[in-house]
């Protein structure tokens, strides 16, 4: 038999790992400016999480779980989002009556969801995103949105565009159901099956609906703002105006209903766009939540949030040549001249190392002319140079791979003459994951 990937997974490594490793580290660090700390929840969680989270109605739920029954006949399912998973730890862990409100979290991490692979989509895929849980104020839920753009603009992304609606609270959607039934109980009979189930559960739902004949006739539907409630109009307005205040330009986008049941009030979406002025399509997405917390059994807390799938944005910045300049070579090659220096030069090695600078060695002698060929294929910044004669005077050659200078430096001041010559060529990073 011949072993490939499951369909829907990919492996990941050398310039994609890279480039994963760093979109993830700027949004960390982004979270991080705003305050919130990292949440780690499992992969696999009881099945009504999700159901009752995400809600029996989104097509998650319905077509894209991963679920199975353990050996304990449990009924399983491996994350296909993380927001459930997040507010379950929350209430199974009682960290609302622990800690401050609110709650800030931010995750990172593999979800998976079984669908028709689209281009650039995975069925074992990671997303990035934040919960912000026990604050019910317009202030939080516009601090959210910001956060999202400022985030991506750090990677970045210059041109985005961000849609923004409101779907109301309890009272107002109630009646929007309603008048969303009456409007397609007359089209039904023209739209494709998931709309009939969709009916049925939650009209909302079909407004999401990506077949092209729904969405024209979806596009003659009672709009949402007919059915505000004016609390909910207030709170729109409001979040709107400290968006404006803050520069950010955006779009109200009144077909935006988001394909999860716990969202309520407003909700977003950040679309990329590229250099032509062609949309992406939405990188991010989110809005605020009601009544999640209290259905996963804990008080009744409101919440806010987002997620953003990485691979499509490693895969736009790719495109958009953001990744150019990222740095992914190592900053010595050793180099032993003849046999009887590779133990010594084995020793420096590991002492470079020790001082912070990532080491490439050949573990058995080879000519110079392959040796340097193999540190340009590592991207070398450096590279440093011992055979016997220097190891008698206690010195080694460092040479600089980019400008071909080359110096000689005395092995007692090692850690010195290599801070010195990075100091020159670049700021050096010690590398502990900075």
């Amino acid at each position: 038999m011949e072993y490939s990937t499951i369909k829907g997974t990919h492996d990941v490594y050398g310039e994609e790992a890279n480039g994963m490793e760093y979109v993830s580290n700027i949004l960390k660090a982004t979270a991080e400016l705003y305050g919130y700390g990292e949440i780690v929840t499992p992969i696999l969680e009881y099945t009504e999480v999700f159901s009752r989270g995400t809600g029996e109605s989104s097509d998650i739920v319905r077509k894209e779980m991963y679920t199975f029954m353990d050996k304990g006949d449990r009924s399983v399912t491996m994350r296909p989002e993380f927001t459930a998973g997040v507010v379950r730890a929350i209430v199974s862990d009682k960290l609302y009556a622990t800690n401050d409100l609110p709650l800030k979290f931010y995750y990172c991490g593999p979800a998976f969801r079984y669908e028709r692979p689209q281009l650039g989509r995975y069925r074992q895929f990671n997303q990035f995103g934040v919960e912000e849980v026990g604050l019910d104020s317009e202030r939080a839920d516009a601090e959210c949105i910001i956060m999202a753009m400022q985030g991506l603009y750090m990677l970045g992304f210059k041109k985005l565009s961000l849609k923004i609606n409101t779907i109301g609270d309890d009272e107002s959607r109630k009646s929007y159901r309603e008048a969303l039934k009456g409007y397609f109980a007359s089209h039904i009979d023209e739209m494709c099956d998931d709309c009939h189930e969709r009916l049925k559960l939650n009209p909302m739902r079909i407004l999401d609906c990506k077949v092209e004949n729904d969405q024209k006739i979806a596009s003659g539907a009672p709009k949402m703002n007919d059915y505000l409630s004016d609390a909910s109009d207030k709170r729109f307005y409001k979040t709107l105006s400290i968006i404006n205040d803050f520069g950010i330009d955006y779009e109200i986008d009144d077909s935006l209903v988001r394909g999860l049941d716990y969202y309520s009030e407003v909700v977003f979406e950040i679309h990329a766009i590229s250099d032509e002025g062609k949309d992406y399509g939405a990188i991010c997405g989110g809005g605020h939540y009601g009544g999640l917390v209290k259905q996963l059994g804990g008080p009744d807390l409101p919440g806010v949030g987002f997620a953003m799938g990485l691979e499509r944005i490693y895969s736009l910045m790719k495109d958009d040549h953001l990744l150019d300049s990222l740095e992914n070579g190592i900053d010595l090659y050793v180099m032993p001249v003849g046999e009887e220096v590779l133990d010594d030069v084995f020793a420096l090695t590991e002492e470079c190392r020790g001082l912070g600078y990532s080491c490439e060695t050949p573990l058995s002698a080879l000519k110079m002319g392959a040796m340097f060929k193999r540190a340009e294929k590592k991207n070398a910044k450096f590279a440093l140079i011992m055979g016997e004669d220097e190891l008698q005077k206690g010195e080694a050659q460092l040479k600089n791979l980019k400008t071909k200078e080359q110096v000689t430096i005395k092995l007692d001041h090692l850690e010195d003459e290599l801070d010195k010559a990075f100091g020159e060529n670049e700021e050096h990073h010690h590398h502990d994951g900075e």
